[in-house]
């Protein structure tokens, strides 16, 4: 395990070795993924999740929450859509916006999922101690809190602003033509 102080502060130590745990954990459900969910590349699995956590997500709040080009995710969306995990229905609120739900497919594979990963997890957790296991479960938590809280705070208003006022440069004045022969021909003038 790396040491827990160094120059960056305990933090940063803390992190590094984190970051290398959840190597490990991570290992875990990935084959847990590989398993269950080979039909499902990791980015397909990852919008699926979120569509779980955010029923009726429109497309352009699932391509922010996953990272992605607007046009990326519903491409992605379209082979979800395509291998039966996502279903698309014009939005309650914004019959502009589609809505993002998933599939009975879709919710048996990710019951599965969970089922394989805690599997896998419960056979790690049986070799560790009690304090260790419970050390790890308040931490987890406490992590899982802080982590929500911080996301929950960067998340984008769901109302987009008002389009900002276009100025618009009034037209010119129309112009006269008139032929004036006193002064030796045409003039141009402009109207008020």
């Amino acid at each position: 395990m790396a040491d827990v102080s160094g120059p960056e502060g305990p933090e940063a130590s803390i992190a590094a070795a984190l970051d290398d745990a959840a190597a490990t954990l991570l290992a875990v459900w990935e084959a847990a993924r590989e398993r269950t969910t080979s039909r499902l590349s990791s980015a397909q699995l990852r919008a699926v999740m979120v569509v779980e956590q955010h029923d009726g997500i429109n497309l352009r709040r699932l391509a922010t929450r996953l990272d992605m080009l607007l046009s990326s995710a519903s491409r992605l969306c379209d082979r979800l859509v395509a291998a039966g995990m996502l279903e698309r229905e014009p939005s309650r609120t914004d019959r502009r916006e589609i809505s993002l739900h998933l599939t009975p497919e879709a919710r048996r594979l990710l019951a599965e999922l969970r089922t394989d990963r805690r599997r896998g997890l419960a056979g790690v957790l049986r070799a560790m101690s009690p304090a260790g296991r419970q050390a790890l479960l308040v931490g987890m938590r406490e992590f899982d809190e802080m982590a929500r809280e911080r996301e929950e705070a960067a998340e984008p208003p769901r109302e987009l602003p008002a389009p900002a006022a276009r100025t618009v440069p009034a037209p010119a004045a129309p112009v006269d033509r008139r032929v004036d022969w006193r002064r030796g021909g045409p003039t141009t003038t402009r109207s008020a």
